[in-house]
């Protein structure tokens, strides 16, 4: 570019190319136009996803809740719609994955508007209701939380497996047959009930498929550092009471 020089803006920063306001506008301007792409394609991919065939559920799962049992259709909370969020807690564990905490952190805000469009939140994980009830206390969640520790509901989305299975070999995950180590894993699965009371799978996602509900990567993508994941991903992040511990290390469970 004409009338640039290099120059180290930050410490962690490439040098970088300094310009002048036009052709600052000029590269800018190419760019927004590779960023309107992005966005016709993710409509595309949000249309196909909605598309996509639903199987119905038959099995009558039972949580265990803050008042007592409760049933998958209870998540429902009067709405049609439900999501759930598959959050890492290991029975063994004493506090939830750091990965799924930085994803329950952009829930209850978000929820006062999406549950005004017919769509209700839930969170589902293997520890026993009195860690979850414990461990959201700790961290001042709001959102519905429960325990699929009496059912098999885990096992059943391929979010969570037994030992003796991991040590056989490959096991079902992410839509493929995976040789995996560890037994919890992120994902969300959509569900929905029609007027009659059925049930029925939508869609699910695993991994780094629940990474739009972060937000917060969504303003660190707009900035110079990116992210700043020097090594393992998601490295830097603790649970939100932790980060002004430097000598308490995040645990990258989800990776």
């Amino acid at each position: 570019m004409e009338n640039s020089s290099s120059i180290i803006a930050a410490p962690g920063i490439q040098p970088h190319q300094i310009v002048s306001r036009e052709a600052w506008i000029k590269a800018h301007t190419q760019h927004r136009e590779r960023e309107l792409e992005l966005t016709r394609f993710r409509e595309k991919i949000s249309q196909e996803r909605r598309d996509l065939p639903w199987v119905q559920i038959t099995e009558n799962y039972v949580f265990d809740g803050p008042g007592g049992q409760v049933s998958l259709a209870d998540l429902f909370d009067g709405r049609s719609q439900l999501f759930v969020y598959h959050f890492m807690f290991d029975p063994a564990w004493e506090e939830g994955c750091t990965g799924c905490s930085f994803v329950a952190d952009h829930v209850d805000d978000s929820r006062i508007h999406f549950e005004q469009a017919d769509l209700s939140f839930a969170a589902i994980s293997r520890a026993p209701i009195e860690k979850l009830e414990a461990f959201k206390k700790r961290m001042g969640w709001t959102f519905n939380w429960v325990s699929s520790f009496h059912n098999n509901f885990n096992y059943d989305f391929h979010v969570s497996y037994r030992q003796e299975d991991l040590d056989k070999g490959p096991v079902y995950h992410d839509f493929k047959m995976r040789n995996i180590r560890s037994k919890e894993h992120p994902a969300a699965s959509i569900f929905i009930k029609d007027e009659a009371g059925n049930i029925y799978h939508t869609f699910s996602t695993f991994s780094r498929g629940v990474e739009i509900l972060l937000g917060a990567f969504n303003f660190l993508d707009w900035v110079p550092k990116g992210r700043n994941e020097p090594g393992d991903i998601m490295a830097w992040v603790k649970h939100h009471d932790k980060y002004n511990n430097a000598n308490d290390a995040a645990k990258t469970c989800c990776h």
